[in-house]
């Protein structure tokens, strides 16, 4: 199989306008998400897809691979799925950019569903971290997943899921990582599929595969490193950083 990463990279944010050229001791961040995904050694090529001729010129600028988008696109898997349409490969591996702590451990795990998926039941795999604290848990910018038993993913949610009714019946909640890897079809298929009212209520792009009868396999990884949607987790990033 041929493996590359595409890291999407959108300038601005609603939450942290330009996060990705924020300084993350001495680096940018989408410069160091970039080298950490390269620095896996797992992928034939790595390239940032993006909007922004400033983040484009931040990655070529120090020797790395940059795509700019021919169009506006309302999800970082839509943004890859333009890029990967003339490129060579089987799997593609969608890193965010705003995680400078992608970790080779994490990504070989996910990677491994495809080399046991002998019948190609799997259109996509993803991380999930078990999170235990009430606050991270409730917090909306936690993207919550919940699995069936063999861990395939049943639905993603900004709210606790499952709901603690019964705070005693020993739910565990995991949250989930924003690393995917998709059969390259899978992904074309996602950009020509419309987005329904759930993936649009949650705003959570992975639930469009879900509405579509995708199947997603979760893989709980126990790196919990730091992703950069505020001010404050770029404060946390500093600090595990040193």
């Amino acid at each position: 199989m041929k493996i590359i990463s595409m890291i999407p990279a959108r300038y601005s944010a609603s939450r942290f306008p330009g996060k990705l050229m924020q300084d993350l001791e001495g680096k940018t961040v989408i410069l160091r998400t970039y080298e950490a995904t390269v620095a896996t050694k797992l992928f034939e090529e790595v390239y940032v897809v993006t909007d922004s001729n400033i983040i484009y010129d931040e990655i070529t600028s120090h020797g790395g691979k940059a795509i700019m988008s021919k169009k506006e696109h309302e999800s970082g898997s839509d943004r890859i799925a333009e890029a990967v349409q003339e490129v060579d490969c089987d799997i593609v591996v969608n890193v965010q950019g705003d995680e400078p702590f992608t970790d080779r451990s994490s990504l070989e795990k996910v990677l491994n569903v495809f080399h046991d998926d002998s019948d190609k039941e799997i259109d996509l795999a993803s991380l999930m971290v078990e999170i235990k604290d009430w606050d991270e848990i409730s917090n909306p910018n936690t993207v919550k997943v919940i699995v069936d038993q063999r861990n395939f993913a049943l639905y993603f949610s900004r709210s606790p899921i499952p709901y603690p009714r019964d705070k005693n019946a020993g739910a565990r909640y995991f949250k989930h990582k924003g690393i995917y890897a998709f059969r390259k079809q899978a992904l074309i298929d996602f950009s020509n599929l419309p987005m329904q009212f759930i993936e649009a209520t949650e705003k959570i792009e992975c639930i469009r595969y879900l509405e579509y009868g995708k199947k997603i396999k979760m893989v709980e990884t126990n790196v919990q490193g730091v992703e950069i949607d505020t001010p404050e987790d770029l404060a946390r990033a500093k600090k595990l950083w040193k």
